[in-house]
């Protein structure tokens, strides 16, 4: 692969340049994820900054010395992450990082994108227009029926269905678009069944549809790893469909979610004695989107996107949708290059870790509060990020860790 060329806004939420990854950058690209203090917005800076993963995981040990570090940053063993990746290779299970074809061009562009995604089963279904349909896991037979309807009504429509592999609404949704295309996102790793009862539903996901997860294999789903998995969710989508909420649903974080990612968030309105209709309810209050039927979805996404191409195909990086085009190979990658000097020192880290407090600020505010250049703030930001000095937050704000 030929080294793309460095972004001049190290965090920008666009998607790091494309192009295929042989062995040893995909070796790499795993350790640096798997490095100390290596977030999403730290990764994405540091491929930015040097231009790929390798280069990064060389300059790892420098940075934590001039970020005035007690001990150098712990980078992911070789070793390790050669085990990972052969058990993956065993269980089927395919690894697509941020910066390679067939990672989701929609999730590739929200704030905070996970920079790797465990897949199995079909994962061109990534690259097709998709439609969460997502809802209350106590679902009444009535919400059953319409998650059931709007589902088949969304495959007929050359769309493929996304839910969260729950009980209820999730698993009505994938049960009925296995056969028009589905894609579910589980909370852990590809081979952790969860819940226990849907084993089989799970494994006819892998062989007709696509199971993702953010998640290494073997990891056990917590309470936590929920709401991250929301955000995949709503990523991947070009629209949200609630069916079923109560007021304090895990469903209203995949709709909240879904419109800080600037997607369109419909909501069926329910009875108003129903308890599980409150969170759908107060949507529709709050100024989601109404759907009475399959219709009301349909219409909304045509004005906006040309109607659904969507064809299977084997290779993710040569095929193209009206909402996931690549161009060809030839055009995806730079000539290499060298990446920039690096022009910032020990005394810019100190002014700019100086102008921050515990309160997140943007990176804007910091660059103006310190009066040095842009470039040079990011790449410091980026350096005590990963001496865990400070927290991103997502939306370029950053604050200093308390204890720093």
């Amino acid at each position: 692969m030929q080294k793309p060329e460095p972004s001049a806004d190290l965090f920008s939420a666009a998607p790091l340049p494309v192009a295929r990854l042989d062995d040893a950058q995909r070796l790499a690209c795993l350790r640096l994820i798997r490095s100390e203090n290596v977030g999403p917005a730290t990764f994405r800076a540091l491929i930015n900054h040097y231009g790929g993963a390798t280069e990064a995981l060389h300059a790892l040990p420098e940075l934590s010395k001039r970020a005035r570090r007690g001990r150098p940053v712990h980078i992911y063993p070789q070793q390790k992450a050669e085990a990972e990746l052969e058990r993956a290779a065993e269980a089927g299970v395919q690894l697509i990082f941020t910066i390679e074809p067939g990672y989701p061009k929609s999730l590739a562009f929200t704030e905070g994108a996970p920079p790797l995604l465990y897949v199995k089963g079909r994962s061109e279904l990534l690259a097709a227009p998709s439609i969460a349909v997502v809802g209350s896991r106590s679902a009444s037979a009535g919400g059953l029926r319409l998650a059931r309807t709007f589902s088949a009504s969304f495959g007929q429509a050359g769309y493929v269905v996304c839910s969260g592999l729950a009980r209820g609404i999730d698993a009505a949704a994938h049960e009925t678009s296995l056969d028009t295309g589905t894609i579910a996102v589980l909370a852990g790793g590809l081979d952790i069944v969860y819940p226990p009862e849907h084993r089989e539903l799970q494994a006819a996901i892998a062989e007709k549809g696509c199971l993702v997860s953010e998640q290494a294999l073997g990891f056990q789903p917590r309470a936590q790893d929920f709401p991250r998995r929301n955000r995949i969710i709503s990523g991947i989508a070009l629209a949200v469909v609630v069916i079923e909420a109560a007021k304090r649903s895990g469903t209203l974080i995949t709709a909240r979610l879904a419109n800080e990612q600037g997607r369109d968030v419909f909501a069926v309105p329910g009875h108003p004695l129903d308890p599980r209709a409150e969170g759908t309810n107060q949507l529709l209050k709050d100024g989601a989107l109404l759907a009475t039927s399959a219709d009301d979805v349909l219409e909304v996404l045509a004005r906006q996107h040309a109607a659904p191409t969507f064809r299977a195909f084997e290779d993710t990086a040569s095929a193209t949708t009206p909402f996931g085009e690549l161009p060809p190979a030839a055009s995806r990658t730079a000539p290499p290059i060298t990446p920039p000097p690096r022009a910032d020192t020990a005394d810019v880290i100190q002014t700019v870790r100086g102008v921050l407090g515990p309160a997140p600020v943007s990176i804007d505010e910091v660059t103006r509060a310190t009066g040095l250049p842009a470039r040079e703030v990011q790449v410091a930001i980026m350096e005590l990020a990963l001496t865990g000095a400070v927290e991103m937050h997502g939306s370029q704000l950053v604050s200093l860790k308390p204890d720093a």
